[in-house]
């Protein structure tokens, strides 16, 4: 190929090297990256939590997420220094199905609180996560505009990971720390796919279901499962034309309540209706949830209720020990691929092939 500039004619030409470009990576990147993974000692993060640091929080929350084994023994230690300081608010979890209004209801809901009862507030929204990527967009936090930039609030969006429903042992674990830094008040949203409700019931004093209104669910007596379990039914988007129908689920939902045996808590579930969009019958929802938490501390219930819980995830956390203790196992995590593959191949039934499994490692705890 000819190159023109290589002519005898040009031979006096002079090509300046240019001006050197600066890298398009920040060069204080690096140093940034090591700021942010800065561990601190136990003691550092429960003093900086019990100061009410919000960024010291937000990492020790992230210690608790994290599935590597030094960030969980670290977390375990802090959350022993703050237990003795938790145990000082009222829990209260948000379900219902998707499209319900959750986020913006929690928005609203979160700003009365704070305006007319005082205090702090902690937003524990569970985000879905994909299934395949396990990634999530963590979009709540965007949907609540008010309370995320409100000085006494403060919201961590978790993804669930493929956990059951979005709900599990370190969300319970995060509302310790929450507690020790302050927040007298902690909302816990649930994803509101089914079993999640369960375990959302598990750690809250109070659970509150978000229904709407012409879904069908009223003519069902709804999910029975998740009536048997809600502290109180709100109906969202009572406005406009929309109201008469929001009515008229309501009394659905208390004619259903009624065919239930009484709750353990001697108190019977209310329903109410609101717009959480319009702040329509916010104020007459929160009278509802307080009121509720006055009546069951004054007949003993909820102290009862903390302490079953208690007890419920120390089981839980036995199991998710022991499972977890099974497949970090070495000599297990040879086995797995070829029993797999021998199930696979119809060599063995699934449960001969879990037997086998759990031999191997029963023998390998004896030695």
């Amino acid at each position: 190929m000819d190159h023109p500039e290589n002519s005898a004619e040009y031979a006096g030409l002079q090509v300046n090297a240019g001006v050197a470009q600066p890298s398009i990576v920040n060069p204080y990147l690096s140093k940034i990256r090591k700021k942010r993974h800065k561990l601190y000692t136990s003691g550092e993060y429960v003093e900086g939590i019990l100061k009410g640091d919000v960024s010291i929080l937000s990492q020790a929350v992230t210690l608790i997420e994290s599935v590597l084994p030094e960030h969980q023994a670290l977390a375990q230690e802090v959350i022993e220094k703050c237990l003795p300081y938790s145990g000082n608010s009222v829990r209260i979890g948000i379900s219902g199905v998707p499209g319900a209004g959750k986020s913006t209801s929690i928005d609203v809901f979160g700003v009365h609180l704070l305006e007319n009862y005082g205090g702090k507030l902690a937003v524990l929204a569970i985000d879905p996560s994909s299934e395949k990527t396990k990634g999530s967009i963590l979009g709540d936090k965007t949907r609540m505009e008010k309370l995320s930039v409100h000085p006494k609030s403060f919201i961590r969006p978790s993804p669930t990971a493929g956990s059951l429903g979005g709900v599990a042992r370190k969300t319970r674990e995060t509302i310790i720390l929450c507690e020790a830094a302050g927040y007298n008040n902690i909302f816990v949203e649930t994803v509101g796919v089914g079993q999640s409700e369960t375990a959302c019931h598990s750690m809250v004093d109070y659970f509150l279901l978000i229904q709407l209104a012409g879904t069908g669910d009223e003519l069902q007596g709804i999910k029975r499962g998740i009536m048997e379990i809600a502290d109180g039914i709100v109906i969202n988007k009572a406005d406009g034309e929309n109201v008469e129908k929001a009515k008229l689920a309501a009394s659905h939902f208390r004619n259903a309540l009624h065919l239930f045996p009484m709750p353990d808590s001697g108190v019977l579930p209310e329903v109410r209706c609101y717009s959480g969009f319009y702040e329509l019958g916010i104020d007459e929802v929160l009278k509802m949830i307080f009121d509720y938490i006055a009546k069951v501390k004054d007949n003993g219930y909820f102290q009862y209720r903390r302490n079953e819980q208690s007890k419920y995830w120390m089981y839980e956390s036995i199991n998710e020990h022991l499972k977890n203790d099974f497949y970090y196992n070495n000599k297990i995590k040879e086995m797995l691929k070829s029993t797999e593959l021998d199930v696979l191949g119809g060599k063995m039934t699934s449960f001969v092939a879990a037997k086998r499994l759990l031999d191997s490692y029963y023998e390998e705890m004896r030695k």
